[in-house]
């Protein structure tokens, strides 16, 4: 019985592919991934605490912050504006989650954003 190999995949078509998406696109196609898996480390799906991980969430909530604050220039408030509510849900989510949340300006993203009030 002969396996057949998987097949490798195309870069050179991946390549082509992203070189027609708008880099406006790319970011903030990226953020919504990093806003969605904060949410479910969060534990703010369906699911709720079945996948709930603060460390993570943590990480992922600072990663989005600082892509926004890098972005800023450089996407349209059309763009930008949406991004930054979520960010700020998230990291108001984030405090109520925490047993003993951060002092105001420590939490997640907060070095690019400021301090975040619930």
């Amino acid at each position: 019985m002969s396996e057949t190999p998987p097949e490798s995949p195309d870069f050179d078509a991946m390549a082509r592919d992203i070189a027609e998406v708008p880099a406006v696109e790319v970011i903030v196609t990226v953020a919504v991934n990093l806003m969605s898996a904060a949410a479910v480390k969060l534990g703010l799906t369906e699911e709720g605490d079945k996948h709930k991980d603060l460390d993570e969430a943590r990480k992922l909530v600072h990663a989005l912050a600082g892509l926004l604050d890098a972005s800023a220039t450089e996407i349209s408030s059309f763009h930008a504006s949406p991004l930054r509510d979520g960010l700020k849900s998230l990291q108001l989510a984030f405090r109520e989650a925490s047993l003993r949340p951060d002092e105001p300006g420590q939490g997640p993203g907060e070095k690019y954003t400021g301090p975040v009030y619930g």
